[in-house]
């Protein structure tokens, strides 16, 4: 297996993040998250940043044409030369035969497409609960790791919020999104012999475990 070249699929609050940045460390390869990046160019202001602000304010998919560029030059880059760990892209059939025409002219292919399956509503329940400190960025959930003191940030006294994204009107359109643009993959991976399900109802531990032996499987069977 030449190169790694892994995508990280499902719904939004699968735990995809968790995932890939425990696959980065055993694995050595970048995490290409398309959402961080758009996040970065929201906070800085740019262009493109202002482009997406409004599309990801109402959950709905970011055009194409911003996703698709920005991922392609970020494939290219030296630390993505042996792989990767792409989240959050693709997220339509378009972007996917996008993403496979890139690799092709870098002589490369989507070594396999995770999915990470989580029901709507635990969707709901993980991303609803989420609270972020208004000054540093700390995480908190109301149900799994509360602050010491409701709306309190543990570590500086900062106010906690509920994002906007995290609303559970516009999670219910995320997950909506989400089932008519992008659940299309898995029978487009499935045709491809890449898709790979993954259970993400249980532990992150577990699902790191289920994670690699699909991983080594995979190497396994092409060294037969």
């Amino acid at each position: 297996m030449s190169e790694l070249d892994l995508i990280l699929f499902g719904p939004p609050g699968a735990g995809k993040g968790t995932q890939a940045d425990r696959l980065r460390g055993d694995f050595q390869l970048p995490f290409i998250s398309t959402g961080d990046m758009l996040r970065t160019n929201v906070k800085e202001g740019t262009d493109l940043g202002r482009k997406a602000q409004e599309y990801m304010d109402a959950g709905e998919l970011v055009p194409d044409d911003v996703i698709v560029a920005m991922v392609a030059d970020r494939l290219q880059q030296g630390d993505a030369q042996d792989g990767f760990i792409l989240d959050g892209f693709p997220r339509t059939i378009e972007q996917a035969e996008a993403l496979e025409k890139q690799l092709s002219e870098l002589g490369r292919r989507v070594t396999a497409a995770l999915l990470i399956d989580v029901p709507d509503e635990e969707v709901i329940r993980r991303l609803a609960g989420r609270r972020v400190c208004v000054k540093s960025g700390h995480n908190y959930h109301v149900e799994f790791d509360p602050p010491k003191h409701e709306g309190v940030c543990d570590q500086d006294g900062s106010r906690l919020i509920q994002r906007d994204d995290d609303q559970p009107e516009v999670i219910r359109n995320r997950l909506r999104v989400y089932h008519e643009k992008t659940a299309p993959l898995i029978e487009h991976y499935d045709e491809q012999g890449l898709m790979r399900r993954i259970d993400g109802t249980r532990p992150p531990a577990e699902v790191h475990d289920h994670i690699r032996a699909v991983i080594a499987t995979m190497r396994l069977e092409e060294n037969v």
